[in-house]
């Protein structure tokens, strides 16, 4: 197993739990701590802590200090790794799409001779 492989490893496994995935989005519109993360969610800020940690151990969002505040930012280039995998795949599928059509496009035309 690569690198890479663990890093999509951590990366989907932190992606499979909704109240992640919503972390994730409100990240996407901005830094905030996790106070902020933790007002939408009817859990304790330490259950909010704890998936925090385990986006943070998955590399999709780092933590930094500004004075007394301790920031969560969204890491883009972790998630760009995703994308790109994702990508390659959805790429390869919809070329096989492409060839399902043009064959089905052939017999239809035949079947009209």
């Amino acid at each position: 197993m690569t690198e890479l492989d663990d890093r999509l490893d951590r990366a989907f496994t932190a992606l499979g739990d909704p109240v992640r995935r919503a972390l994730i989005a409100r990240l996407s519109r901005g830094d905030a701590t996790v106070n902020e993360l933790a007002e939408p969610f009817s859990i304790t800020k330490q259950a909010v802590s704890r998936h925090i940690q385990v986006l943070e151990a998955a590399g999709l969002i780092t933590r930094s200090r500004d004075a007394q505040r301790r920031p969560c930012h969204l890491n883009t280039v972790a998630l760009e790794e995703l994308t790109s995998w994702i990508d390659k795949y959805r790429l390869v599928t919809e070329s096989r799409f492409r060839q399902l059509d043009a064959v089905l496009e052939t017999n239809k035309e035949q079947d009209n001779d």
